[in-house]
């Protein structure tokens, strides 16, 4: 008898879940040890290669599994002086890239905007100030900063956990950051205090006329975010069985409500937590079964008006520094009381965020879907657009410019997620290969996740000798295959760079479209991942 409902289920979950799909936690591949690599000559420009070396025997072994046997893969090898073709299977043929085609939407974000750009977002006040106090609105003009501070260590960096909470839904294992999600909106709070101002006779509004959200971006980006616009859900075993699971959530912001009747199982038994939300997202109930002795869980829930939530956490803050707002904290965002614009408006706040480098970091490495998709609305932004689609012209222009060949890259979203997003391997390739032309080279090349070490690859290959030699991009597209119970592999793909010793960096691509998993148990995904993790650990150990 099959299982139509948990099929089901990954079907409609797949395109969320799988865009990124986890290598993490996977068992360690072993390799052999790397002979020395050539010393690499000054790099001219890029040619082709007459001909090309073998496959290693453990690469062809893995391709030629049974459970391959109607998939296609591609591979492109290419050195780094001259990007003279290695190895090559099909590198003009499109693969579905999965989160591979962020290398695409963060390279045209962090080229457009800079390395050193940073974020500032200011609250204005708007109206008479008599005194300490303020007869109108504090308006904060929201400027697409992706994390707002929530992350933000006291050096400057930006956290991040090798599985994001963004992924607690999906996979188990996700944590969070030790940063309090409301940094930036406490620090924003505290410089209006210390202007002066203790009292606003009015209202306080998030402007976020900054671009208008799109859905086909999906997770669609807002021009404010709080902690990736989730309530955060950590429910721990309780102390026996039957006894109640404790539960903390953050970032506790009015009217958001959680509750839990979670119970604590007996050792060894399933845990199976359902999250549910009514009344627009603001009350959350959890239920379900949580196993003694188990690790905490996290759940997430939306946050289903970011503007409104934003206000709100806004004016709790101000009350938290000493400042006094005499609106309802819980009431709608009135954003039809903003003025056209803020010319001769006194600003009293701004929080600024660490450099965008940081931000693409933290988006490479747990592979953020939101963070991914907010570069599209950045790049429409700095053409002067407020539509998120017009992105895709200042992504396409750079591209031209890093001599990455379009006709080759068909994208819709900015993460990878959408169906129609298509890319070839030679495509992927010419992307990185540009950076190695670049002064950030390393920056990006160690913005990526390293085999073995962090990121989505940090559970792969631990032991191996190509440990910390490989810096890549992992991405796939799941999906569920109800008529024979399994799941349907749309492409599991990797794509980076290979430490061959001596400073030479290989660009690589390796990828497979058209497998299948035997059941419609996702940990049967591992699999095929782990296999794209060893082709790629191989390619770096082979001569």
């Amino acid at each position: 008898m099959g299982h139509p409902i948990r099929v089901a289920a990954l079907r409609r979950r797949a395109g969320a879940a799988c865009a990124a799909l986890l290598l993490l936690g996977l068992a360690s591949g072993t390799g052999a040890r790397a002979a020395p690599a050539p010393v690499p000559s000054p790099a001219p420009t890029p040619t082709p290669s007459p001909s090309q070396a073998a496959l290693e025997p453990r690469i062809t072994e893995i391709m030629g599994k049974p459970e391959y046997r109607h998939a296609q893969w591609g591979l492109l090898q290419t050195g780094p002086a001259d990007g003279r073709v290695l190895h090559s299977l099909f590198p003009g043929q499109f693969f579905i890239p999965g989160s591979t085609a962020k290398l695409f939407s963060v390279s045209g974000t962090w080229r457009t905007l800079g390395t050193d750009h940073r974020f500032v977002t200011p609250v204005y006040a708007v109206g008479r100030r008599t005194g300490a106090t303020l007869t109108g609105d504090l308006d904060l003009v929201a400027q697409g900063d992706l994390t707002l501070g929530g992350r933000t260590r006291p050096d400057g960096t930006v956290a991040y956990t090798d599985l994001d909470h963004t992924y607690a839904n999906d996979f188990p294992g996700a944590t969070l950051t030790p940063e309090n999600p409301l940094a930036g909106i406490d620090e924003l709070a505290r410089q209006v205090r210390a202007s002066g101002i203790t009292r606003v006779d009015g209202d306080v509004i998030v402007d976020s006329r900054l671009f208008a959200p799109d859905p086909v971006l999906d997770p669609t980006p807002t021009p404010l975010i709080v902690n990736d616009n989730l309530i955060d859900l950590l429910t721990t075993p309780g102390d026996r069985a039957g006894a109640a699971a404790r539960l903390d959530w953050r970032p506790k912001v009015a009217p958001y409500a959680v509750t839990s009747t979670v119970k604590t199982a007996a050792a060894g038994q399933p845990t199976n937590i359902t999250v549910t939300t009514t009344d627009g997202g603001t009350r959350i109930r959890l239920s379900g079964t949580i196993a003694a002795g188990a690790r905490p869980l996290l759940r997430t829930a939306p946050v289903t008006d970011p503007a409104a939530f934003g206000r709100t956490a806004l004016i709790e803050a101000l009350a938290r520094a000493g400042v006094r707002v005499t609106a309802d904290p819980a009431g709608p965002n009135p954003a039809a009381r903003l003025p056209r614009d803020y010319e001769g408006r006194p600003r009293v706040a701004a929080y600024t965020s660490p450099p965008y480098e940081q931000y693409a970091k933290l988006i490479l490495k747990v592979s953020h879907n939101l963070g991914a998709n907010l570069g599209i609305c950045l790049m429409a932004v700095s053409a002067g657009s407020s539509q998120c689609e017009d992105g895709f012209p200042v992504l396409a222009a750079f591209l031209d410019r890093a001599g990455v060949d379009r006709r080759q890259v068909e994208l819709m979203d900015g993460r990878g997620g959408n169906p129609a997003d298509r890319a070839t391997p030679q495509a992927l390739v010419q992307m990185l290969a540009y950076w190695q032309r670049t002064p950030d080279a390393r920056r990006f090349r160690e913005a990526l996740p390293v085999l073995g070490v962090d990121g989505l690859l940090a559970g792969n290959c631990r032991s191996c000798p190509a440990r910390g030699k490989v810096f890549a991009k992992t991405g796939a597209a799941v999906g569920g295959d109800a008529l024979n119970d399994r799941l349907s592999v749309g492409a599991i793909t990797i794509a980076g760079y290979l430490d061959k010793g001596g400073g030479r960096y290989d660009t690589f691509y390796a990828g497979v479209t058209g497998a299948a998993t035997p059941t419609a148990n996702p940990e049967d995904i591992l699999s095929i991942s782990n296999d794209l993790a060893l082709i790629a650990a191989y390619l770096q150990e082979s001569p």
